[in-house]
């Protein structure tokens, strides 16, 4: 009998999983977790990560290329699971740049994983798999400076939405909503270890996300533990944002 430890890493043995920008940071930590449930893995990104993960291929894809992208798909011998991860953002005020580049972010996190999961559709529904997002709490929210993308994923979780509907029953298709993860980038954002520690008091468990906590999160949407979860939002935030008035009624009862 499998103890506790090794029926876990089993749920997902035997099927194939294709991430999405699965090189770095929370593509990777998505990667790590379906190696570790016992799949086979291949993450696909424009160039090789710098450490491979352990476990997993890795196939040069540009995702924004739908020729390359329908003939990646169609040399699968079989694929499960897909999770649509890549995607990303500079930080850029709407009026700093001309709608070209805008569009370019749009096209990279909502009309690539439309392409990449047109071209999955065939597998996914032989093998009756399951289809996961990557969104972003942007997508929910203003999002000064990353506007196009918080658009996009906002787009992308509608996306899901009716791609539930009309792939069902043969395909789940769900979003994780990502809040701030911590990743070899956060200091691009976040600034350093003080920055870090002074965004994570934001986050009502106090810290920010690992990338092996969106990986848990996607295992187990892919999962048979979720066979009747379709068309849903996976909100993995750690408790989203402490509502700024909280703090300001708490300062207007100490004057």
């Amino acid at each position: 009998m499998d103890n506790s430890k090794d029926g876990a890493t089993a749920c997902l043995r035997g099927r194939t999983v294709v991430v999405t920008g699965g090189t770095r940071g929370v593509g990777a930590g998505i990667a790590r977790a379906f190696v570790q449930a016992g799949a086979e893995v291949v993450v696909c990104a424009r160039r090789p990560p710098e450490a491979r993960a352990k476990g997993a291929e890795f196939a040069p894809l540009d995702l924004r290329d739908p020729a390359a992208v329908r003939e990646f798909f169609d040399a699968l011998p079989r694929l499960d699971v897909l999770v649509n991860n890549a995607g990303g953002a500079p930080y850029r005020l709407l009026a700093d740049a001309g709608p070209e580049r805008h569009a370019r972010v749009v096209e990279l996190n909502l009309i690539a994983p439309l392409t990449v999961s047109l071209a999955a559709y065939g597998h996914l529904r032989r093998a009756r798999g399951a289809v996961v997002m990557i969104g972003s709490v942007s997508g929910s929210r203003p999002s000064p400076g990353t506007a196009a993308y918080g658009a996009a994923k906002a787009g992308l979780e509608n996306l899901a939405r009716s791609m539930a509907v009309e792939w069902a029953p043969e395909v789940r298709v769900n979003t994780i909503v990502a809040g701030m993860v911590r990743t070899e980038l956060s200091s691009l954002h976040y600034g350093d270890e003080n920055g870090i520690t002074a965004v994570s008091r934001t986050v009502p468990l106090g810290r920010l996300a690992e990338p092996s906590d969106v990986g848990a999160a996607a295992v187990f949407l892919a999962s048979d533990a979720a066979a009747y979860i379709t068309g849903a939002s996976l909100l993995v935030h750690g408790g989203g944002e402490r509502p700024a008035f909280l703090d300001a009624a708490a300062a207007g009862d100490r004057t």
